[in-house]
């Protein structure tokens, strides 16, 4: 047909045919050439010619420093080369990606964190000139240590440490302490807390509401209350040794009988309830009764500790004011001048007092044992260091306060002793033996 169209009116363009020709070796040479490469090669032949340089360097200074040393050869096979060429070449490396780490910037201290560092320095010690300049050197000192502090940090984070030990002749620093142990939050904890709570509820006795009551009863009856107590025996004048002894007794016996009739009364009272036992399954109340056991006792030791430190304290050389006064009587009885009771005497009875609190409230029976009838008493013994701290310290202080006393019978002493040991009988003795004539002595 006659009819015309667009694809008879222009005609699909004719590609030219491709050139194909053979690339020349220096073209197949610029096609493979790649920067990174000649780069990386040139790194590593500076870190090997460091690494020698190093190498050498060290070898001249240990030869300097031990002259006398045999020459060590290196070793000529290239197997024996390698290994000390791959540990230079580890620490030359280390060392240069180490200095590239630090030079990154690093974050700033804070302003805020320097003015709360200053405000706990008292006011006065920033007052005057000179002490402005100080605290601007310590601040500039502060901001050293954080920047340098962090810089540690990030090198440990950022860079891993071969495991070299000739590392740890070159470094320049210790190294930094272990990191913390964080808390791991990669699973969720809510339904893991609630089930050891309630663990912990059933299995922690000392949260059960009976072991607050037998506390509050504890507390309301030895808050205030002491087994002995001398701290107004200064008022009442001196007392001898024998009094202070029948005194101690007494009031370690009374104040026993008390807590037998008040605080131990009120725990078994207690027990004697329903609601004791609230929440205590059967296969846990061995358990729940020996956590009343060691919480019972506790409390009698600390009354017996508060007790005896208080005691103590009554003897202290600086403050006299509690000082108890005794009784001691200058004796003279054959031919011999001494204290009554002797020093050895006052000591012992201040010290019985110590052992008298310690054997009190021992025989306090269990409630497990009250229940059940058994004989089982309450460990209220008093720790054997607490009782030798308090005879040591005593007994210091015994030969303290007793300086005075000591010094006046010693120049009491001299003074007369001479006229009661025999010296002035035998002095008159020899006086009449030796006849002597009244013109001699005018």
């Amino acid at each position: 047909s006659n009819k015309r169209t667009l694809r008879t009116l222009f005609r699909p363009a004719a590609l030219p045919p491709p050139v194909i020709s053979e690339t020349s070796p220096s073209q197949r040479r610029l096609l493979a050439y790649h920067r990174d490469k000649e780069q990386q090669e040139m790194v590593n032949q500076l870190l090997i010619d460091r690494a020698l340089e190093v190498y050498y360097v060290t070898v001249d200074e240990k030869d300097k420093r031990d002259a006398a040393a045999p020459v060590i050869e290196l070793p000529s096979t290239q197997k024996k080369v390698r290994k000390p060429l791959k540990i230079l070449f580890f620490q030359a490396e280390y060392f240069f990606l180490k200095k590239c780490v630090q030079s990154n910037p690093v974050v700033p201290i804070q302003e805020q964190w320097l003015r709360s560092i200053l405000t706990m320095v008292p006011q006065a010690l920033m007052e005057g000139r000179d002490r402005k300049l100080l605290t601007k050197d310590l601040l500039k000192e502060v901001v050293r240590d954080y920047e340098k502090s962090m810089q540690r940090c990030v090198l440990r984070r950022a860079l891993i440490r071969p495991d070299i030990k000739e590392l740890d002749k070159l470094e320049e620093e210790a190294p930094l302490p272990l990191l913390p142990l964080g808390l791991d939050f990669s699973s969720t904890w809510c339904d893991s807390y609630i089930k050891a709570k309630k663990e912990i509820m059933s299995t922690l006795h000392i949260l059960h509401p009976t072991m607050k009551t037998l506390l509050d009863f504890g507390y309301t009856a030895f808050f205030n209350f002491l087994v002995v107590d001398f701290s107004s025996s200064r008022l009442k004048g001196p007392v001898d040794c024998r009094s202070f002894k029948t005194d101690a007794s007494l009031s370690c016996s009374k104040a026993e009988d008390e807590i037998m009739n008040t605080w131990y009364q009120r725990v078994f009272g207690h027990f004697t309830q329903s609601e004791a036992l609230d929440g205590v399954k059967l296969d846990q109340i061995e358990s729940f009764y020996t956590c009343v056991t060691v919480l019972m006792s506790n409390q009698l030791k600390e009354l017996l500790q508060r007790t005896t430190e208080v005691f103590v304290r009554l003897f202290d050389p600086e403050d006299r004011s509690h000082l108890p006064l005794f009784k001691m009587d200058l004796t003279f009885d054959e031919n011999r001048m001494e204290f009554y009771p002797s020093l050895e005497d006052l000591e012992e009875a201040i010290l019985f007092v110590v052992d008298c609190i310690g054997q009190t409230l021992q025989n306090f029976q269990t409630v497990r044992a009250w229940q059940m009838g058994g004989t089982e008493t309450l460990d209220a013994e008093l720790p054997a260091h607490i009782v030798q701290w308090a005879k040591s310290t005593l007994k210091k202080s015994i030969t303290d306060n007793l300086e005075g006393p000591k010094g006046h019978f010693n120049g009491y002493v001299e003074s007369y002793g001479w006229l009661v040991d025999g010296t002035a009988e035998e002095r008159i003795n020899r006086f009449v033996a030796e006849q002597p004539s009244f013109d001699e002595y005018t």
